[in-house]
């Protein structure tokens, strides 16, 4: 009796984690940093380094295993994707590698009676919650990279702070919103990130959001920055639709100022002009968190 996690111990995880090694060594990881971000000891980061460690030539060549590792390797690097998500994307791999594929057939060729049955045992969901919340987190890493890396972003939070956030594909609600906590705020002249993104974090611009998805707007990222009407004059000028909402509006005043407005485009402004106790702001709305940083960039550029 062989069971499929002993070839995926055995032989798929030892090639896997050396040509991750490799990768991460390449983008200037030491061999201490490969260990930390691997979980596994120096001394097999070195086996690994000197070909002391045996690799199948399967997952050695095969263009999914390879584009995983590069993949990982470049979100480790930058930060974009944490440990969490690095295991949770090889698991996922792995579980796709056993359903009828590279794992199965070697499975099938040390346990030739699993031939004669047609299918597979589905382990993991690839479509898991928690896959797409990680995958959620890391693009809102992505975004907040873009902004705080701009010069001159500092320049553009308001008093109450800005805030970057995306949702899960069907969410309805805040605790389905990941942002920053405690937002973003200037500190003598530079962006301040307090933490790492996490959900159910901000009302603020998760309401807008969740808003405008209510008004049937496909979006799944939101940013706020100061208003300024030059600002919004620059935003139009870059091709992004602009729209003045009422914060008094009896109804919820971001879904009275959509409704109706289905020829927006993809990435668009929403702004209020302040009202008694309530500061200016400028919203933009997009398909994800690094579209709207991305469009908040260009008044930086211009």
């Amino acid at each position: 009796m062989r069971f499929i996690e002993e070839i995926v111990v055995e032989e798929f995880l030892p090639t896997f984690r050396s040509m991750l090694a490799e990768e991460l060594r390449e983008r200037g990881f030491t061999q201490r940093e490969v260990a930390d971000a691997l979980g596994i000891s120096q001394s097999a980061v070195s086996k690994y380094a000197h070909g002391e460690v045996s690799r199948n030539d399967l997952f050695l060549e095969d263009d999914r295993v390879r584009e995983l590792v590069e993949r990982v390797a470049e979100g480790l690097s930058t930060g974009d994707m944490t440990p969490v998500q690095a295991l949770v994307e090889a698991e996922v791999l792995v579980r796709r590698l056993e359903e009828g594929d590279l794992l199965a057939t070697l499975h099938e060729e040390q346990m030739p009676a699993l031939a004669e049955y047609d299918g597979a045992l589905s382990v993991h969901d690839p479509d898991s919650t928690l896959r797409t919340a990680e995958r959620v987190r890391s693009s809102v890493r992505r975004g907040l990279r873009t902004l705080t890396n701009a010069s001159g972003f500092a320049g553009l939070i308001p008093n109450v702070g800005s805030n970057l956030a995306e949702c899960l594909p069907e969410a309805d609600d805040i605790e389905d919103v990941a942002a920053i906590p405690g937002r973003i705020f200037d500190v003598k002249g530079k962006a301040t990130v307090p933490s790492d993104p996490e959900f159910g974090v901000s009302e603020h611009v998760a309401s807008v959001l969740l808003s405008a998805r209510a008004a049937g707007r496909d979006v799944h990222g939101a940013v706020n920055v100061r208003y300024d009407p030059d600002l919004v004059d620059a935003l139009e000028a870059a091709g992004y639709d602009t729209l003045e909402f009422d914060p008094d509006a009896p109804e919820d005043p971001i879904v009275a100022a959509l409704e109706g407005r289905d020829d927006l485009t993809d990435t668009f402004v929403l702004y209020q002009t302040g009202a008694y106790g309530i500061e200016a702001i400028t919203y933009v709305l997009g398909p994800d968190a690094p579209t709207v940083a991305r469009a908040v960039r260009t008044l930086l550029t211009d």
